[in-house]
This record gives structure tokens, C-alpha cells and sequence, in this order.
């Protein structure tokens, strides 16, 4: 995969979740809710976040549980054809991108944090990830 985020500040919340014991998932990659209950894939949409992969998850290995961070700073690639400005709420906007959220992201839940720097199109900026302070 590609644009994974990369770790600024080190989390302080995880969670865990079920996983496919299939395909081989790389550290960083932002996640996404997939079904009930618990269950978690790569991001590929406007989807309900779930957290940033902690580690890296391997086809085969058997594990069918992943720790998810749920906060922290992370450098995040902005989506082509987007932009972000500093303070504004992020969501998820296809495989490892963001974008600024809409006002229904909001109300729906998926918001991944807060821009903490204004970048265009396909530029890397700092998000807070879980807060919105």
C-alpha cells in the first residue's frame, strides 16, 4: 500500500478489532469500520474511521485481532483534488487519504481529527488524530 501516516507524537488510546485473516495489511494504514461487530479493513472510501494500524497485520499469520491507535499526531496525505485548511475537521476520502469533512461526516461520525496545517492536494500535513481541541 501507499501513503500510510506516519507517527508524530505517540498515542496515548488503542483499541482492538477483528481482522480478516487474509491479505497483508501495512503499519500505519488508516482503517476503517467495516461490519458489526468490530470488524476492520484498509480504508478505501468515505468510510467510518476506526483507528491507524499499529502493526503491521500478515496473510496467513493466523491473528484475526489488530490494535488500532485512536489518537495522537500523524503526518496524513491529503486526497487529489482536495484541500485542507489549518483547524478544519478531516475524514477519511479513499486508501490512506483525507480530506476536509463535510457537515454530515460530522454529524455521522467520521471525523478522523483535526488539521493542524493548510496543504493542498496530495500534500502530507499534521492531524490530530481523535481530537478536536
Amino acid at each position: 500500500m501507499a501513503n500510510e501516516a506516519v507517527l508524530i507524537e505517540n498515542p496515548t488510546k488503542f483499541v482492538r478489532a477483528t481482522v480478516a485473516n487474509t491479505g497483508t495489511i501495512a503499519k500505519g494504514t488508516l482503517m476503517q469500520i467495516s461490519s458489526d461487530p468490530n470488524t476492520v479493513t484498509a480504508s478505501s472510501g468515505a468510510d467510518v474511521f476506526a483507528g491507524i494500524l499499529w502493526t503491521e497485520k500478515l496473510t496467513g499469520d493466523g491473528s484475526t485481532n489488530v490494535g488500532l491507535a485512536i489518537d495522537g499526531e500523524w503526518d496524513l496525505v491529503v486526497a487529489p483534488g482536495a484541500a485542507v485548511t489549518l483547524g478544519s475537521l478531516v475524514s477519511l476520502s479513499g486508501v490512506n487519504l483525507i480530506k476536509t469533512a463535510t457537515e454530515a461526516e460530522i454529524i455521522t461520525g467520521k471525523v478522523i481529527g483535526k488539521c493542524l496545517e493548510t496543504a493542498s492536494a496530495s500534500e502530507v500535513v499534521r492531524v490530530r488524530v481523535g481530537g478536536v481541541v
